[in-house]
């Protein structure tokens, strides 16, 4: 089972703070995962997600949508942090 969480800005516009699935085997980056969120959620999701200013992490590091993830992983969905 993967978790995914949804921060700040994200979790407002989308609805939602995390969800549980299993992952299907053709699912195996980050950009796999958003179109799967995209079919399962609605087009709002695209818009959301597919943001240049959204910023992921798999298991608690930050990766690209490029990035491989796997069944059991915890992927999460950020905006970019400012500080100071």
């Amino acid at each position: 089972m993967t978790t995914i969480h949804y921060f700040a800005s994200i979790r407002e516009k989308l609805g939602l703070a995390s969800e549980e699935l299993e992952l299907p085997a053709q699912v195996d980056t980050v950009s796999a995962l958003v179109e799967l969120l995209v079919e399962q959620h609605g087009s709002q999701w695209e818009e959301v997600l597919n943001s240049t200013s959204v910023l992921v992490a798999v298991n608690q590091s930050v990766a690209k949508f490029a990035s491989s993830v796997k069944d059991g992983d915890e992927i999460a969905f950020f905006p970019p942090v400012t500080g100071g």
